[in-house]
């Protein structure tokens, strides 16, 4: 439960109610602030590492503080300040006094915010990726289980040729298939803003590092990897460029608009189009009876009026067939009115696109993430 003063102040909807449990920690101020203090611990043990007079003791001290953060007096000091960086350098100081003089050396308040918000980024696509992979496999399951029933196809937003159930899972997962790669795509462009100083140019730590450009580009690296980056962007402003925030949610946005498309009502479909789909097999059957083509197609389409008549304007079923069973007219064809009415002989090879499409597309992109679909995510920096 939240406490007293936190129920007075706005809360989400979109948090409290939809997000996961570890999608809220991802983005909840103590991931935050945590992380501000590892990413000051890491620049730290890089300067010292590199040559500048940082002791162990100093370090050991920031590690066993890294977690216990006094929320209040941060906020206390932010108010006095009106920095929130500052307000927690100087929350951080106070339980480490040793450690005090050397914390934020050289850094720049994007250092942690925009770094933090790049780590956090990178979790969030770690999050969502194994739970996207595990709707993928159980979709892929539900199509190969219903790779041949039939249901109706749609064109322009109209009764078309059926389709199988299987075949229109498989169209829903392409579109997923294709989020997880542009996921991928999104999270493994993803680089590190770096330490690049108070406008990107790195003047601070040329500075610190009395103008040797080696250590400067080193200390990039190494903090880059201790973050768990491969690369940090070659060049900033103050901060990283907001291109990457856009990329980042327009991907989101394409996944939110494939998991729309899940459509209902399949057997009712079925039974309100198939009748007048069935019609040319019911004409090509009286032709094979000796009939007149044309005189059989006109016969049809009357009763095909009638029954559609039914159908949308009074919202009754079809009842199509009934009245194909009633004229005399169809008399020599009755006995074959089932097997021309059977879904399945009008659904191509869907069923065999289906098998395909999951073979090779679908439990390829599934293999990396077999592992952990089911495995609670832990996130460690």
């Amino acid at each position: 439960m939240a406490g007293a003063e936190e129920m007075k102040k706005y809360r989400s909807p979109l948090v409290s109610r939809y997000a996961s449990k570890e999608m809220s920690y991802n983005f909840s101020d103590k991931k935050k602030f945590t992380t501000w203090r590892k990413l000051w611990i890491f620049l730290a043990k890089a300067e010292k590492a590199l040559g500048l007079p940082i002791t162990d003791a100093q370090i050991a001290e920031m590690e066993s503080h890294a977690e216990d953060i006094d929320f209040a007096m941060a906020a206390e000091e932010e108010r006095k300040l009106r920095h929130d960086v500052m307000a927690h350098v100087h929350t951080f100081a106070h339980c480490c006094p040793t450690a005090a003089p050397i914390i934020h050396l050289g850094a720049t308040s994007c250092y942690v915010g925009d770094n933090t918000d790049l780590i956090a980024l990178r979790d969030g696509f770690n999050i969502l990726l194994p739970k996207l992979a595990r709707v993928i496999d159980r979709l892929a399951n539900f199509a190969e289980e219903y790779a041949d029933l039939p249901t109706l196809g749609f064109t322009h937003f109209q009764p078309a040729q059926l389709t199988t159930v299987g075949k229109r899972a498989c169209l829903w997962l392409q579109d997923l298939v294709m989020d997880v790669r542009n996921l991928e795509r999104a999270r493994d462009d993803l680089r590190f803003r770096g330490v690049k100083g108070t406008t990107g140019t790195q003047a601070s730590f040329l500075q610190l590092f009395q103008g040797d450009h080696d250590k400067v580009v080193e200390l990039d690296k190494m903090v880059t990897e201790m973050a768990g980056f491969k690369k940090a962007y070659l060049v900033t402003g103050q901060t990283y460029s907001r291109k990457v925030d856009i990329d980042c949610l327009s991907r989101l946005a394409s996944l939110g608009a494939s998991v729309h498309k899940v459509r209902k009502f399949i057997e009712r479909h079925i039974r309100h189009e198939l009748p007048f789909m069935a019609t040319e097999n019911i004409i090509m059957a009286i032709v094979k009876a000796g009939g007149n083509r044309q005189e059989c197609h006109e016969k049809i389409r009357v009763l095909s009026q009638e029954a559609a008549a039914v159908v949308k304007q009074e919202g009754g079923d079809n009842d199509l067939l009934a009245r194909i069973q009633r004229d005399p007219y169809f008399a020599p064809i009755l006995g074959q009115l089932d097997a021309l009415l059977d879904p399945k002989t009008f659904i191509g090879r869907a069923p065999q696109q289906v098998k395909t499409f999951l073979a090779e597309e679908v439990r390829p992109l599934l293999e990396p993430y077999k592992a952990n679909m089911d495995v609670k995510v832990e996130l460690v920096l």
